[in-house]
């Protein structure tokens, strides 16, 4: 194997898994599949870092991994999010919000929504690809951290953490709302710090520490709640950037 194949690997093990969780999801095991999500990224962070640091910039390299990524933090959540509202026994906002898809076959149609968030993955990944603006930090909801997000839904509503959203119309507005913030013009933060100064990533920093506690205490539920964290922190980063240049 060349040495310029090295990256390939690790994408390839994160389609690998993605595959392995759709599959899981489909058994009836969407809890492992959220496992699944996790091995998954971490190959994902690893193929980026592996091509860094032995300085190799195929071009197809980024083509695999739109495409292993489309799988894993696409199709994936999208199968997960059918199963919350499928599989919701609760109606715990009124039937009357479901206007007649309360019905066992009625959840089933509704739940094709939930394809909003493979699709618009899929039209991010690929603008991703092409777009010189995304080098330091992202426009729009990262997918990883949109797979984290029903990642940790899914766990939480499964141990009974977060409970009061296992209920079909929470999930419907859920999937589209984080599937429109995948193309949402709005600029958001990432971990790619030139220096590791408080002044420079003082947004960072605190964002990490109000995110350690929710992991410490929910664990892998808590990833739901760090999702929103960094879709506000990002918010707000934005509005201060706007003050500032409006008072210069």
């Amino acid at each position: 194997m060349q040495r310029r194949n090295l990256p390939d690997l690790f994408t390839l093990a994160n389609l690998l898994f993605g595959c392995i969780g759709i599959q899981l999801v489909l058994k009836g095991e969407p809890v492992l599949a959220c496992y699944t999500i996790l091995i998954s990224g971490i190959f994902d962070f690893f193929d980026g870092m592996v091509a860094r640091a032995l300085k190799i910039n195929n071009p197809h390299g980024k083509d695999l991994d739109s495409l292993a990524d489309v799988v894993s933090f696409g199709v994936l959540p999208g199968f997960l999010a059918m199963t919350l509202i499928t599989g919701a026994d609760e109606f715990y906002f009124g039937k009357i919000w479901l206007m007649g898809f309360e019905t066992p076959q009625g959840l089933i149609y509704l739940s094709y929504i939930a394809f909003l968030i493979p699709i618009l993955s899929a039209y991010r990944l690929a603008k991703f690809n092409h777009d010189t603006r995304q080098t330091d930090s992202f426009i729009g909801l990262p997918t990883p951290a949109n797979a984290l997000f029903w990642c940790g839904l899914v766990v939480g509503i499964d141990s009974g953490i977060w409970w009061l959203i296992a209920t079909p119309i929470v999930i419907v507005f859920l999937s589209v709302f984080f599937s429109l913030m995948l193309l949402a013009p709005l600029p958001m933060f990432s971990f790619k710090m030139k220096t590791f100064g408080w002044t420079e990533n003082r947004l960072r920093y605190i964002f990490l520490l109000c995110c350690a506690p929710l992991l410490i205490l929910f664990k892998i539920a808590g990833l739901a709640a760090v999702i929103i964290l960094f879709i506000l922190f990002s918010i707000f980063q934005q509005l201060g950037s706007k003050n500032e240049t409006e008072a210069l």
